[in-house]
C-alpha cells in the first residue's frame, strides 16, 4: 500500500494547534509535530483496495435506478391517463 504524503503547512498548523491547545509549553516541539503527523494521518482516507471489495457490482446501481425512474415514467402516464378520462 503506498502511503500518501502530507503537506508540510498542514502537519505545522495542526502542531501549532496542539501547542495553543496544551497552553504554549515550550520545549515540546517534537512532541506537537509528531502528534499532529499522527492525526493527519489518522483522516488520510482508505487505499483504493476497500473500495474494490464490494457487495454490488458497481453497474447495479445503475441499473436499479434507470428501473426506478421507468417506474415513475409509467406510475405518472397513468394517472395523466386516469385523469384525462374523468
Amino acid at each position: 500500500m503506498k502511503k500518501q504524503k502530507i503537506e508540510e503547512s498542514k502537519i505545522r498548523e495542526a502542531a501549532y494547534l496542539f501547542w495553543l491547545d496544551e497552553g504554549q509549553p515550550e520545549g515540546r516541539e517534537q512532541e506537537h509535530w509528531l502528534k499532529a503527523e499522527d492525526a493527519l494521518n489518522a483522516v488520510l482516507p482508505k487505499a483504493r483496495t476497500t473500495r474494490q471489495v464490494s457487495a454490488k457490482p458497481r453497474g447495479a446501481k445503475v441499473k436499479n435506478a434507470s428501473k426506478n425512474a421507468a417506474a415513475k415514467r409509467s406510475s405518472t402516464a397513468t394517472t395523466q391517463k386516469k385523469s384525462r378520462a374523468q
